[in-house]
């Protein structure tokens, strides 16, 4: 049976994350192993609920079930996600490997960040005669960051020129922040450094696009150096001067220290791989580095690219169409289930969407909650599709994560996306091998458009349910003014959702029987009736105070039993036998009578499914005691 791995980080880090799980695969290739990521797009800049939606997909896959987990931490910056992912791998007992950071009882690997930037920093000083620096990080708890400043500072220092770093300005790593931060530089009119230090290429390539806004040109007037040598810094013009961390080695030596584990070897718990500074046109070496190479292979794949942009963009709006044309869950399970089984181009022969089974109970009663931690243990199949064959189920166990998964068949990379809006959990998909679509982003994309395009379908229903329901606010009986059978089943509904989650959620369902309506309605006239009923209810009621009474029928009502009044269950069913009339047909009736027929189920977590298995046993029940009443006389 094949090994599997989980791997954990975000997607913005594009170009080095496929750099370092193509290494990976190259070197389980000849080895059983499947590579399941689990994939985020947070940021700083996200709310707080958001990020907690978007990262959830981390709490997804129970890793007693893994051999190995990997945290990518170039991508992975938010603090307490890397410590949660090596505390639960602890707990499951199987390793933890951790690119780009370190931390207690995990293997290590990384570049040589400090020697690269230092020789960087020595190319600058000699070759350019650079004196004033500023340094665009990333973020203070980025260990990668940090190191490639320290190294800047050390440089300068050893040479007695520490004065010579003018400012160090924390990014957070998002291009944004670099646009901001040269707009106010530019507007407050101060002299330019001779080198901006950016701590990777995408905020080496956002510094050159905002000088030149401002009418400064790179290298021309100031020099631009980054970090990672990604392809896309390559063909940028001017091509960026960086520093080739060689993500590619990093993960083959990962799928090495792997290997060697899972065989039973001993492995070093730190692994270095040499970096590389790479000189470039945006440090005014021109006939440094590969861009020319790089361009060309750009201009050859353009049209491919572009083509294959227009189509994606396509089936994203065809998406739209299908979700937001339906007017019932029904019609909108349907609708892009056959969209997807019709034309699944983009998403390939492998590619499931599975929702949290609230999902669609919350599209009828705004107060059921959606999980915000972790998935549930069913989820819904809205479509799944692997290795071609379709799945068939309705629900699938979110422990196995894939459903039709194959632990016989080739090695394969498998990518998990949160559905989600702020930190409501829709539940999740899953892309397999789609190397292409994490380099271009492809996958946020899908994620980001599919997430909010149901949540607009979802509130759109909830708006039509809610404007439904003003139409028939009456949610109580006329005659005993207890609740009705509207009430009962969006009471109904909640139960449902709480035995969905899997929740130990304690309740039991009180069935009761009006005995002889009929004979006094026959007898002593509807009024006479009516009265009895009211008697009836009225004894329910004040037995049963602390739980909802429903009038389901003529002569018939349900209890929830929760809190105190499901403790006492029992004694409450005894106290209510006790207030009864004796059971009699004989006219006419004392015009105190109640006779009453009850039957008390309780939610079994072991096995109860739905609120109608309970219900069935309470009415068993209620039956029973009506026979033993009658026979009784």
């Amino acid at each position: 049976m094949k090994k599997k791995i989980a791997v954990f980080t975000t997607g913005w880090c594009c170009e080095i994350l496929s750099q370092f799980l193509m290494g990976m695969e190259e070197s389980l290739r000849s080895d059983g192993a499947d590579i399941f990521l689990f994939l985020g797009y947070s940021m700083y800049s996200d709310s707080e609920a958001n990020r907690k939606g978007d990262l959830n997909i981390f709490k997804l896959p129970d890793l007693h079930d893994f051999d190995a987990a990997v945290i990518f931490g170039s991508g992975l910056y938010f603090k307490g996600q890397p410590e949660s992912i090596i505390e639960r791998s602890k707990e499951a007992g199987i390793p933890v490997i951790v690119q780009g950071s370190r931390f207690d009882d995990t293997y290590y690997i990384g570049s040589d960040n400090y020697s690269a930037t230092t020789d960087m920093c020595r190319h600058l000083r000699t070759t350019h005669g650079v004196r004033d620096i500023i340094f665009l990080a990333g973020s203070a708890d980025s260990l990668d960051s940090e190191l490639r400043l320290k190294a800047v500072k050390d440089f300068l220092h050893e040479n007695n020129e520490d004065d010579l770093l003018k400012e160090v300005f924390y990014t957070k790593w998002e291009n944004a922040a670099v646009t901001k931060y040269i707009k106010e530089f530019c507007k407050t009119g101060r002299s330019l450094p001779d080198v901006f230090i950016c701590a990777n290429d995408g905020l080496a390539m956002e510094t050159c696009m905002s000088l030149e806004k401002y009418g400064i040109s790179v290298p021309g007037q100031v020099l631009v150096t980054g970090f990672d040598h990604i392809e896309g810094s390559q063909i940028f013009y001017p091509s960026i001067a960086s520093v080739d961390q060689c993500f590619v080695k990093m993960g083959s030596a990962c799928g090495d220290i792997c290997r060697r584990l899972f065989a039973g070897e001993k492995c070093d718990t730190s692994t270095i791989i040499e970096g590389e500074f790479i000189p470039g046109e945006s440090c005014d070496c021109l006939e440094a580095g590969n861009s020319d190479a790089a361009r060309r292979r750009m201009g050859r794949t353009e049209f491919a690219k572009r083509s294959d942009a227009t189509y994606f963009n396509i089936k994203l709006n065809s998406m739209d169409s299908a979700v937001l044309s339906s007017v019932s869950f029904e019609e909108f399970t349907s609708n892009l289930h056959d969209l997807l089984l019709r034309d699944h181009f983009i998403e390939g022969d492998s590619f499931h969407v599975l929702l949290e089974p609230n999902f669609r109970l919350s599209l009828n009663d705004t107060d059921i909650s959606l999980s915000r931690e972790g998935y549930s243990p069913h989820v819904d199949v809205l479509y799944s599709m692997e290795n071609g064959k379709e799945f068939e189920d309705s629900q699938f166990p979110s422990r196995s994560l894939v459903p039709g998964y194959d632990p016989e068949d080739s090695n394969h990379l498998y990518v998990f996306l949160a559905l989600h809006e702020a930190d409501d959990a829709f539940g999740y998909i899953v892309f397999r091998d789609c190397m292409n679509r994490i380099i271009n982003h492809d996958l946020q994309s899908y994620q980001n458009r599919l997430g909010l395009v149901i949540d607009k379908f979802r509130h759109a229903l909830n708006l039509d349910l809610i404007n439904k329901r003003l139409l028939d606010i009456m949610k109580k009986d006329p005659l005993t003014n207890v609740s009705n059978r509207r009430a009962y089943e969006d009471k109904e509904t909640f139960l449902q959702s709480k035995i969905n989650s899997g929740e130990d959620y304690k309740f039991a369902i009180a069935m009761f029987d009006v005995n002889n309506l009929k004979l006094v309605n026959d007898v002593n006239g509807h009024e006479a009736g009516d009265a009895y009923l009211i008697r009836a209810c009225r004894l329910i009621c004040n037995i049963f105070k602390h739980s909802p009474v429903y009038r389901v029928g003529g002569d018939e009502f349900i209890a929830v039993l929760t809190d105190n009044d499901y403790i006492k269950r029992n004694e409450l069913l005894k106290e209510l036998s006790a207030s009864l009339s004796p059971y009699t047909k004989e006219i006419p009736l004392p015009d105190d009578f109640v006779s009453i027929a009850c039957g008390i189920a309780e939610y079994d977590k072991n096995f109860d499914s739905s609120v109608q298995d309970i219900t069935n046993r309470a009415d068993d029940k209620m039956y029973q005691n009506k026979k033993m009443i009658k026979g009784a006389v």
